[in-house]
């Protein structure tokens, strides 16, 4: 279990929003050095322009694939994984088909991940289920089944769905996926006491726009 202490050390520092520009990007960059988060994450147009803003550090690119809605086709999320790689992405979060997760269509959910897992080409795949979205029980089977197709974390919201993360999704989320795969916490982790209870029920990562408030 992760501890508090080095809480900078899990943060993503996140912009996600569409009307970002260059300038809000470097920003976003210049916090993370100077905090010495794990990663930033953005859409893939900022891929290149955060490698260059953060060129001679250790923070990550993280970036996102079929987001927020996780409906486009398969094919157009490996491609979208396989072109993110090549501009120089770190790690890739997809969004897993909510649809198909409702109709129980879990062989299709387990061989989209699988094939992203491919298309990422060694890079860690976390896989965002959408816990508001969802049952209980579907938490854990969307859970088991991303890291049965080798996914890297299970993260818990986009941030633009119905609901975020909450310590007993991410209780769920660790006992489906017992140790073979991380939690990546995201969607209104707004405080240092938030964030130390999604860490305290098993959360090895956050996913996080408030990550220098986080360590105040």
């Amino acid at each position: 279990m992760s501890t508090t202490a080095n809480i900078n050390e899990l943060i993503e520092h996140t912009l996600l929003k569409p009307e970002a520009t260059s300038a809000d990007i470097a920003k976003l960059c210049a916090e993370a050095r100077e905090h010495k988060f794990h990663g930033v994450c953005v859409h893939s147009h900022w891929i290149p322009d955060a490698k260059k803003n953060l060129q001679g550090s250790d923070v990550k690119v993280v970036t996102v694939v079929g987001f927020p809605h996780g409906a486009s086709s398969s094919l157009a999320k490996a491609a979208e994984t396989r072109i993110a790689v090549e501009a120089g992405a770190d790690e890739v979060d997809m969004v897993i088909n909510l649809g198909a997760v409702k109709e129980g269509h879990w062989d299709f959910i387990e061989h989209e991940i699988h094939e992203l897992v491919s298309a990422a080409q060694g890079r860690p795949l976390k896989v965002i289920i959408e816990i508001a979205a969802l049952t209980p029980e579907e938490i854990s089977e969307a859970s088991r089944r991303a890291v049965k197709a080798g996914a890297a974390f299970v993260k818990t919201a986009t941030g633009y769905g119905p609901g975020g993360a909450t310590p007993e999704a991410v209780a769920r989320i660790r006992e489906a996926a017992g140790c073979k795969a991380g939690i990546k916490a995201s969607g209104g982790v707004k405080d240092r006491a938030g964030a130390e209870a999604l860490i305290a029920a098993g959360a090895t990562r956050l996913g996080t726009s408030n990550g220098v408030a986080l360590l105040k």
